[in-house]
């Protein structure tokens, strides 16, 4: 299983940006599907879940800026990131659920990563 995101870079406060997840190796729409930044010096945090179901949770700091959406045809899930704030900078992850009956929102719920995407806000 590989997965391959995109679409960082630097951004003004203000701003937008749509990140991209590329998986292989899987059947892409059986599984729920997460993301996780991390800024310096911080431990690893949710960001937003869409399931197999299509049920989607989003952390409170982004709930209203940012969309998580999915392609099950193309294996591709986005995070459209709007009103981008200095504190939403990290490196951002995206990654696949370990199974139906794990949890959402914990960096041990999810078995597969990707290799991360900067995200750069300034203010």
């Amino acid at each position: 299983v590989q997965l391959q995101a995109s679409g960082g870079g630097l951004v003004q406060a203000g701003g937008s940006l749509r990140l991209s997840c590329a998986a292989s190796g899987l059947t892409f729409s059986n599984y729920g599907l997460g993301w996780f930044r991390q800024a310096p010096g911080k431990e690893r945090e949710f960001v937003a879940n869409i399931k197999s179901s299509g049920s989607i949770d989003y952390a409170d700091s982004v709930k209203g800026r940012f969309t998580i959406s999915r392609d099950n045809a193309k294996s591709i899930m986005y995070l459209q990131m709007s009103s981008l704030k200095p504190e939403d900078t990290a490196v951002y992850y995206c990654a696949i659920r370990r199974s139906v009956y794990s949890g959402t929102y914990y960096p041990e719920d999810y078995r597969y990563w990707g290799q991360g995407t900067l995200v750069t806000v300034s203010s």
